[in-house]
């Protein structure tokens, strides 16, 4: 089994900052992609962020320049660190990672239960 678990989503002032970080474990031989997602209410999930296993990036148009995502392969992590947060980014953000389980095994993602960050004065 892999499991994803999220953290430091909490509530936060417009203009604020924020770091998530996500924690891939179990019987992982290889973290290609991870991505940070996220759901505010009645709205459909988006993509927020992704890197690859070799650092390359893409973001949203509604975060790029306010958001940084990187990872650590060596701990299996992935962050997200925001700024200047507007009450827009309020909702639930979740972590993918496309894993590899065994040598020449299949990819496939897994997805953590997700944190909620709220923006609002």
């Amino acid at each position: 089994q892999v499991q994803l678990v999220e953290s430091g989503g909490g509530l936060v002032q417009p203009g604020g900052s924020l770091t998530l970080s996500c924690v891939a474990s179990g019987s992982i031989y290889r973290v290609n992609d991870m991505s940070w997602y996220r759901q505010a209410p009645g709205k459909q999930r988006e993509l927020v962020a992704r890197i690859t296993s070799g650092g390359s990036t893409n973001y949203a148009d509604s975060v790029k320049g306010r958001f940084t995502i990187s990872r650590d392969n060596a701990k299996n992590t992935v962050y997200l660190q925001t700024i200047s947060l507007k009450p827009e980014d309020t909702a639930v953000y979740y972590c993918n990672a496309v894993v590899q389980r065994q040598r020449f095994s299949l990819l496939l993602p897994y997805w953590g239960q997700g944190t909620q960050v709220t923006v609002s004065s």
